[in-house]
Formats: structure tokens, sequence, C-alpha cells
């Protein structure tokens, strides 16, 4: 089907407005300069504290018993919130899952010394030592590569 022709005396520039329906963009656009045009990479420096984040607690684990896990992430969140959004959701995501499992493992040890808490008291200081280990090293790998990381168990209380 063809377009109907112009009306009656339409005039010269009837012809010179631009069909809203074609897929070429105006003569002379381009795109602004400030435009993203894909997922943003991260800096070798934002990789290494939000990295950092996500070791501190394993590290803490090791050397503390597990009393001082939740240091290490709430230090670089304060310290680096406001430079970096990955650094900030890193170490964010490190302390919520750091303090979910701190909790177990207390809890754990609280039942641990009544008549019959052993026997939940250390699986659960076991799953919050063996949790705040093994994925504070997942998530210190996945930073480093560049990707964010998300924690099965979480209390959100950094956002």
């Amino acid at each position: 089907m063809d377009a109907p022709p112009p009306f009656p005396n339409a005039g010269p520039s009837y012809n010179a407005y631009a069909n809203p329906y074609t897929s070429t963009p105006n003569p002379g656009w381009t795109p602004s300069p400030n435009y993203a045009t894909g997922p943003q990479r991260t800096s070798a420096d934002e990789r290494m504290w939000a990295m950092l984040a996500h070791l501190s607690a394993p590290i803490a684990a090791v050397v503390s018993a597990g009393w001082l896990t939740i240091v290490g992430p709430l230090v670089v969140y304060l310290t680096q919130k406001d430079r970096s959004h990955f650094v900030r959701n890193a170490s964010a995501g490190a302390f919520n899952f750091t303090l979910a499992m701190w909790l177990v493992s207390l809890i754990g040890w609280i039942l641990t010394f009544t008549i019959i808490g052993a026997i939940v008291g250390v699986p659960m200081i076991l799953i919050g030592a063996f949790g705040s280990i093994v994925l504070g090293i997942v998530g210190a790998i996945k930073s480093w590569n560049g990707e964010s990381y998300t924690y099965p168990w979480q209390l959100k209380v950094l956002n």
C-alpha cells in the first residue's frame, strides 16, 4: 500500500519533515559522551577493596576464633562506601552475611553450654565458621574477577 498523496496546497516544506518511523537517526545525531554503552568495568583498586571486604571475615575467623569476623567488612564499608558502588555492595554484602554467621555461631555457643544444646550448638558453630570461611573466599574470588557476589543468607543491615 502506497502512502496517500500530500493534501492540496501542502507547500514546498511538506516533504521536509522526517518520517518518525525510520530506523536511521537524524543526520548529525551522535550519542551523548556521558552515555554508558555497556557495563562499566571495575578498576583494580575497586576489585582489591571488594576482595579485602570478603577476605577479612575468613582471616578474622581464623585469627580470632570467629569473634571479630564482622569488623573487617564493616571497616571497609565505612571507609570506602562513598568511593565506589562496587565496593559498597561487596562490603555491605560481606558484613550482612558475616553478621548472620556470627549470630548463628553465638547462638551455637550459648546452646552448647546448656544440657542438651551441644547436639544443636556444635553444628551451628561449625556452620557459622565454615560459612564465613568458604563463602568469604568464594566472594573474594568473584570480586577479584570484577563480578558482584551475593551471599545466600544475609541480614540486611547495610545497603
